[in-house]
């Protein structure tokens, strides 16, 4: 024992501070051994960082080879398979992407949730805009216009499932018809079916598509025909009749009026006419005229003097893709000096929503308030959940202090979209949330419809951060809709999901979102790379191409250099 006691003490002497400072000897010897210690830590750190960056672009490098190999066999067609063969066993080699066996087995139970969904919709709703899966059969929601088979195009594209591409593509060319009596929503029919057509033609490169997108396009285009340009928000396909919902009083709807230039610049970009593009940017100009200073317009507006006409203020419904589309078309633009002024429009708004931001208590979840005239209403939509992502994709335009507030808020609301789902039975959402003091966080509107805006913010934050954590949320919330939303014949939405109990609607925008953003967040960021690609507000994937002097370069997809192989081939 007194042994033991000894020695503890010889320990304590020399870890005491006073030893060295009456030994100065000793003390800079403990100085120089501590600075070696730490160069060698600094150092293998260092190298650590290269050694990652290095690999990073070896498999970047990789990708790039295997897309060209995969090029010159479809240009030499049947004879290319012998030579590759037998060039694989000269070399000894195989290429293999680089991937994470828990992500391959994810995202092939994506796919084949797709599947079941996809093939529902055909034996029970084939050429119908949506499937009610519990009385199987089809309803036509938008006119008729095949809302889901044209929503799902570029998700089974993606998926490379390729015999289900091209029987939808066969109804496209022979029995998609535009020329209806019906009174269409304009912004539904231009996010589902232009932003759908315009991305199955850049993934593939088939004209029908884009033959069918200026179709549509010029059915639409009426709707612009008002004194300011703001266009009115239903139009009869068949006349060209358009007017306002009846609802808002004769004014217009800030997201549905805000919300088709990525589509209308894709537009003429690929046609080379010019028409389209004019008719979209010309509503952000005079929007721009009465722009507040804090960047947050009123969800409603009037179509002959431009003006906001109440005070209602909101990211969710009726709002949100307005500053979505802000921020995109400087994307979309390969954020050159002629889309300046969308990102300089959206920074402002983003200064406006930083002051709806929220903290609750006990838990401090971070939420955005809804406003109306100068008060706070603490509630907030599910369809506000593609902020988190939105703020994510936007931050990188910031310098590196903002960028970091950004993303940081990014993170932060999408935790608090993330225990929407969480705090409910079923653990799937609901439609909104109110937030009450020592309460955190209540269903509202209870019912949920298959939304993906939260799986949209995850697959952003994955990209931007590449934190798994995001995976695992994305993966739980796809396991809800399993266990809660699957049945025999197709997927449906909850009337409460605190009860579970089922409603009967399959919406066309779970295949085009939901399905879509679950399978790229477990897919390389080398599939429709965010540095390639910008998605509408759909999901609808759109090439990035370059903007000189206002004027777009126009597009000429070749379908293999599209990345299509990463979703066919290298993601078996």
């Amino acid at each position: 024992m007194a042994r033991a006691r000894s020695s503890s003490l010889q320990v304590w002497r020399f870890i005491n501070p006073s030893y060295y400072l009456k030994r100065p000897k000793r003390l800079a010897i403990l100085f120089i051994v501590f600075v070696l210690t730490s160069f060698a830590v600094w150092d293998r750190q260092t190298l650590v960082r290269e050694h990652y960056v290095e690999n990073s672009e070896l498999r970047n490098e990789l990708h790039q080879l295997k897309d060209q190999l995969d090029d010159v066999k479809n240009y030499l067609g049947d004879k290319a398979n012998d030579i590759f063969e037998k060039s694989r066993e000269a070399l000894g080699t195989s290429i293999q992407d680089d991937d994470d066996p828990i992500d391959v087995e994810r995202r092939e139970k994506v796919k084949e949730a797709m599947l079941h969904a996809w093939n529902s919709y055909v034996k029970y709703a084939w050429g119908q805009d949506e499937l009610q899966p519990q009385s199987k059969n089809g309803v036509n929601s938008f006119g008729g216009l095949g809302a889901t088979l044209v929503d799902s195009l570029d998700t089974l594209y993606i998926m490379g499932l390729d015999e289900q591409f091209q029987k939808a593509r066969d109804w496209v060319a022979t029995s998609m018809d535009f020329n209806k009596n019906y009174v269409a929503s304009v912004f539904e029919t231009t996010i589902r079916v232009v932003g759908g057509l315009l991305s199955a033609y850049d993934l593939s490169g088939d004209k029908i598509f884009l033959e069918k997108a200026q179709d549509i396009g010029n059915r639409l285009l009426p709707a612009w025909n008002t004194p300011t340009g703001i266009p009115y928000n239903q139009i009869n396909l068949a006349n060209g009749n358009a007017h306002n919902f009846g609802w808002t009083g004769g004014d217009s709807v800030l997201a549905d009026s805000g919300t088709e230039q990525l589509e209308f610049i894709a537009l003429s970009q690929r046609t080379g006419d010019p028409k389209y593009q004019q008719k979209v940017e010309n509503v952000i100009t005079q929007l721009r005229k009465t722009f507040p200073s804090d960047g947050l317009l009123s969800i409603y507006i009037n179509p002959n003097s431009g003006q906001s006409t109440r005070s209602q203020i909101t990211f969710g419904a009726m709002g949100d893709s307005f500053y979505e589309y802000l921020l995109k078309v400087w994307v979309q633009g390969n954020k050159t000096e002629s889309v300046k002024l969308y990102r300089e429009m959206w920074e402002t708004s983003m200064n406006g929503l930083l002051s709806l931001v929220k903290k609750t208590t006990p838990s401090s979840f971070t939420y955005i308030c809804e406003k109306n005239g100068e008060y706070l209403s603490d509630k907030m939509d599910e369809l506000a959940c593609f902020a988190p992502g939105m703020l994510a994709l936007g931050s990188t335009g910031y310098g590196p202090d903002k960028a970091k507030k950004i993303l940081s808020l990014a993170e932060e609301l999408a935790w608090t979209c993330y225990n929407f789902y969480q705090i409910t039975p079923t653990k799937l959402a609901g439609e909104n949330y109110f937030f009450n003091s020592g309460q955190d966080m209540s269903v509202g509107t209870s019912w949920n419809i298959l939304r993906p805006e939260t799986i949209e913010s995850l697959m952003y934050l994955y990209r931007m951060t590449g934190n798994k954590t995001y995976q695992e949320w994305g993966w739980n919330i796809f396991q809800a809709f399993e266990k809660n939303s699957r049945i025999e014949s197709g997927y449906v939405g909850l009337k409460d999901v605190r009860s579970g109990e089922k409603d009967n609607m399959m919406q066309s925008f779970f295949l085009a979102e939901t399905f879509k953003y679950l399978y790229l967040l477990f897919s390389p960021p080398s599939l429709i790379s965010l540095d390639e690609w910008v998605f509408n507000t759909e999901a609808h994937p759109l090439r990035i191409v370059q903007r000189n002097g206002g004027k777009s370069e126009i597009v000429k997809p070749n379908a293999m250099i599209l990345g299509r192989k990463q979703g066919r081939n290298g993601l078996k």
